[in-house]
């Protein structure tokens, strides 16, 4: 597995990396046949080490930890104690995701764009209003109407309940995909209350 070390405005020790690197490896090794890849980041928030832990454990599978505590190590212990719970709940289904992806449909791929607010100041001097976009053509104009960033995404076939492990998993917001009971495209996201909300076309 690949692992990637790096550190915000702070320098990281040899011992520091070579730790991450052979921790992370352990618990690859424990829950994964073959992981891909792992990108650590350490930072600093006014008197505490930040560690934020992304894994790639598999085709579409993405799992994300985050720590903080008043030195790097203690960080990195408190990120990784984060995925290896995840993981100790999720073990017997990550399992059999692992062993199914290769028989599975290739996902299909979509694009994930980030769009940046533009507010100009009216003549007035005052704030503008923020407001939606609106879409012509293809292309946004409004407040959030300038892309500054872009990726490929993979839109998975899922159950809804495997959309909302994987939601669970990488600790996201949203997670779009495309329902192996219906072939429709569906979205799992976390309400404000906590609670898992699931948007369906074809209920309505």
């Amino acid at each position: 597995m690949q692992i990637n070390v790096a550190g915000k405005q702070i320098d990281l020790s040899d011992a520091l990396r070579s730790r991450v690197t052979a921790h992370l490896d352990v618990i690859a090794e424990k829950y994964f046949d073959d992981a891909l890849e792992a990108n650590v980041t350490f930072g600093r928030a006014r008197s505490f080490f930040t560690c934020d832990i992304n894994l790639h454990a598999a085709r579409g599978l993405l799992l994300r930890g985050e720590g903080e505590a008043s030195d790097a190590h203690s960080a990195f212990d408190d990120a990784a104690e984060h995925i290896a719970k995840r993981l100790r709940r999720y073990r017997r289904r990550v399992n059999e995701h692992a062993r199914d992806l290769a028989q599975r449909r290739r996902p299909e791929i979509g694009r994930q764009y980030v769009l940046r607010q533009d507010e100009p100041a009216p003549a007035t001097g005052r704030p503008a209003a923020s407001g939606p976009a609106t879409w012509m053509n293809g292309s946004a104009t409004g407040a959030y109407a300038t892309i500054i960033a872009e990726q490929p995404t993979d839109i998975a076939r899922l159950s809804v309940g495997e959309a909302v492990m994987r939601l669970d998993l990488a600790d996201q917001a949203v997670l779009m995909f495309r329902n192996s009971a219906s072939s429709e495209i569906n979205v799992v996201y976390r309400r404000p209350d906590g609670h898992i909300g699931w948007l369906d076309p074809t209920s309505a």
